[in-house]
């Protein structure tokens, strides 16, 4: 390893078989999406520069809760609602690239679209 490796990994007190490697400024993004938008939304991140990240499926819960909907005659309750939820790992100057990509993929513009969370990755050694 360099120091002038593109990824901002730095081979300064580590050795070259340690699988925790020094990386700049990386941010998790947690975005909770609708089921049906999931996958639009994987493909806009995929040009933004994902450096990993996982993918689960949610039950949430918001302003849609407590509704009741009728199936085959008989009303049901839907206070959880299936949703995915995608956690993302990018470098900070991709931040706002792949906010766009979530939002512009994700967005319907009815209640229940989601939400998105970013969060900082505490310390400057990720293992991947």
């Amino acid at each position: 390893m360099s120091d002038d490796d593109p990824y901002g990994k730095s081979s300064a007190g580590s050795d070259e078989s340690s699988p925790i490697q020094r990386t700049a400024g990386v941010v998790q993004i947690i975005a909770l999406v609708k089921p049906f938008r999931a996958q639009a939304v994987l493909d806009a991140l995929a040009n933004v520069g994902v450096l990993g990240g996982s993918v689960r499926e949610a039950m949430g819960y918001g302003r849609q809760k407590n509704r009741l909907h009728q199936y085959l005659g008989s009303e049901y309750n839907t206070s959880f609602v299936p949703k995915v939820e995608l956690s993302v790992f990018v470098v900070e100057s991709a931040v706002p690239a792949a906010i766009r990509a979530i939002v512009g993929q994700a967005r319907t513009g009815r209640i229940g679209d989601g939400k998105i969370l970013v969060l900082p990755c505490a310390g400057d050694f990720l293992s991947w």
